[in-house]
């Protein structure tokens, strides 16, 4: 193979990659240099000349000539006079020469180990360049095409036939996905693996929310409502604290769009996720009622230092604040940053009723726990959950909570 062809060759091969020419030319430089050092031990006082263009390649030697005697004859960057006098009858010693060196002087096999070691490059420069870029596009959402579902993970492909790939923990539980449809989601991490750059997708993170109002609400992206925080229970719940720095913009109003415009098609991405805005506000007292919203609270007292709050709420908003499967409170607590507990007025009938904390000789202080997280906190308001919900609601044991009821009962008989 000539120099022409194998920097043809190469030069076409760089360019399908988009490899641009002064990378091209520093590959073909740093291969053809790899490959004097293992011929002659050393290249410094060896020029190479490349016009990719043209597929030119020119090799240039220079060497000091010395007198045939000197201890210098074998120095690599040295050459005997009768020697230099070969190339040209007239050099004198201490001049410079300079011999061209051919391609085909290297081997035959020397240049087929160039060729495959320069595709190499070109694909480990490839891999780096993905890497870099993505690395650049953490938290950006994008789109791309699903060509393979796996049990563990969806494999898309971007526009310039890059692979993604969305884990099954980072999809939606309700995702289905279908070869050939285009998929948006966030760029959640990059990594290496095997030399091979990983670019993992995020459809559950709360950065994908976030990008996703970017996109549909024109006030957040210019920057005039600012998203504050954001939670989620991804495909179940979400709760979206939003900032506005213009009194004349409602925040939560934009949001949400005329007639709940914006928010529906936010909605129908995440697979009928429900998506709770709240105006943020730096009372406390305010941003935990709003964040507990449905539910109406009473009185509330905070415990600034050990980070939790307890509300007290009438009877019957005490499932509202709860929200199916304990969702409401628990995203509740993530949007303010508090370990809220929830504790129902004493009214009316209920002031024949219990504490559980009266209980605590019997049933163990964990549990009691467990029973006040879901807004149970009293024997009759125990009492009054069906065991299929109580059940779901806390995930003890079924033979625990048969125990409970039996225990709170007995008061009551």
């Amino acid at each position: 193979m000539n120099s022409s062809v194998l920097i043809e060759s190469f030069a076409e091969f760089a360019k399908q990659k988009n490899i641009d020419r002064p990378t091209m030319i520093r590959i073909l430089e740093d291969v053809f240099r790899t490959m004097i050092r293992k011929k002659y031990d050393l290249d410094e006082n060896f020029d190479i000349i490349i016009n990719v263009d043209k597929g030119d390649l020119e090799i240039w030697r220079t060497r000091i000539i010395v007198d045939d005697d000197s201890e210098d004859i074998w120095d690599p960057d040295k050459i005997p006079l009768s020697e230099a006098r070969k190339i040209e009858a007239d050099f004198e010693i201490g001049e410079e020469t300079a011999e061209e060196i051919k391609l085909e002087d290297f081997g035959r096999r020397a240049v087929m180990t160039a060729r495959q070691t320069l595709i190499q490059k070109v694909k480990d420069l490839e891999k780096d360049l993905i890497f870099n870029k993505y690395k650049e596009l953490l938290n950006e959402m994008i789109t791309g095409e699903v060509y393979q579902i796996l049990n563990r993970e969806v494999l898309l492909i971007d526009g310039e036939g890059n692979e993604l790939s969305i884990p099954k923990n980072e999809q939606i539980p309700k995702d289905r996905f279908r070869k050939g449809e285009t998929v948006r989601a966030v760029v959640d991490r990059v990594e290496m693996i095997n030399s091979n750059p990983k670019i993992i997708l995020s459809r559950t993170s709360p950065v994908f929310l976030e990008r996703l109002f970017e996109n549909e609400v024109p006030e957040v992206y210019d920057g005039l409502i600012t998203i504050k925080n954001v939670v989620r229970e991804p495909g179940e719940r979400a709760k979206v604290a939003v900032e506005s720095y213009d009194d004349r913009i409602d925040p939560v109003g934009a949001c949400v769009g005329m007639k709940g415009s914006r928010i529906h098609s936010i909605v129908r991405e995440l697979q009928n996720e429900n998506i709770d805005v709240i105006n943020f506000t730096d009372n406390k007292e305010l941003y935990i009622a709003r964040a507990l919203s449905p539910a109406k609270i009473s009185t509330m007292e905070i415990d600034e230092e050990n980070s939790r709050v307890s509300v007290y709420l009438k009877p019957d908003q005490v499932s509202l604040a709860i929200g199916k499967g304990g969702q409401n409170i628990k995203l509740a607590s993530k949007l303010v940053g508090l370990e809220i507990d929830v504790f129902r007025e004493m009214v009316g009938e209920d002031e024949e009723d219990v504490k559980l904390e009266e209980f605590s000789d019997e049933i163990e202080a964990w549990i009691i726990d467990i029973l006040r997280k879901v807004g149970l906190d009293t024997a009759k308001s125990v009492l009054a959950v069906p065991k299929s919900e109580l059940l779901s609601r806390t995930d003890l044991e079924e033979e625990t909570v048969d125990n409970i009821y039996s225990i709170l009962k007995q008061e009551f008989e």
